[in-house]
């Protein structure tokens, strides 16, 4: 799924003013490739994947997602497209507590009313390592464990973009480098489309291509 960002421009109020975060960011990213965009804190890289996962709406400029323009949709359009073409992948795992690695990779096949829903988890979930930690809560799993079940979680959609937000971040280094591991070979094995958001230069070479997130604007790095 190809992703083209055509003069993308962000700002948020402060007091009187604005700040604008990004001004006019163009991105051509073909279907298949895995992108890393750089930049240091504050630069606009949450802001970018908020606006890339249609969870923000941007001042002007147009996101197309395979041939879709994000922008010219509703909130609830956003959500649709979302639910059906984009899995996210949290620094911070963002998995509901109260449910098994099991019922958080299930769920949201379940929203979008899927069919064979708990076959699709489970050989999700076995395909990364997890078979014998189907019915744990994430509080009795490690932080590379929970961030396997988010990757799960993130890919068992069968989505065409995958946006990942400091992956390996909250993990120690050997963790970091196994769960990156088992990232980019699911990714590969699916040629999904990704954007890879991360302060780690290892992590960004290997990824296709490599662009820092600087003024506002996406720049080759």
């Amino acid at each position: 799924m190809s992703l083209v960002v055509k003069n993308l421009k962000k700002s948020f109020a402060q007091g009187e003013s604005r700040i604008e975060v990004l001004k006019g960011l163009n991105l051509d990213v073909p279907s298949g490739r895995v992108v890393a965009i750089l930049g240091q804190s504050g630069a606009g890289k949450s802001t970018f994947l908020g606006l890339l996962s249609g969870l923000d709406s941007p001042d002007s400029g147009t996101i197309e997602i395979g041939g879709h323009d994000l922008t010219a949709l509703s909130p609830e359009g956003r959500t649709l497209f979302r639910g059906r073409n984009i899995g996210i992948v949290f620094q911070q795992f963002h998995l509901v507590p109260h449910l098994t690695a099991l019922e958080n990779v299930a769920l949201p096949l379940e929203i979008q009313g899927e069919a064979g829903v708990e076959d699709r988890a489970r050989a999700m979930l076995e395909s990364l390592g997890l078979g014998h930690r189907l019915h744990h809560h994430p509080g009795t799993l490690s932080g590379g464990e929970c961030q396997r079940v988010a990757i799960a979680r993130a890919l068992v959609g069968r989505p065409g973009l995958i946006l990942a937000d400091e992956p390996s971040g909250n993990l120690d280094l050997e963790t970091g480098e196994k769960v990156t591991q088992v990232f980019f070979d699911q990714i590969r094995r699916s040629g999904i489309t990704t954007i890879l958001v991360t302060h780690n230069p290892e992590l960004a070479r290997l990824c296709d291509e490599r662009y820092s997130l600087r003024g506002g604007l996406c720049v080759p790095a």
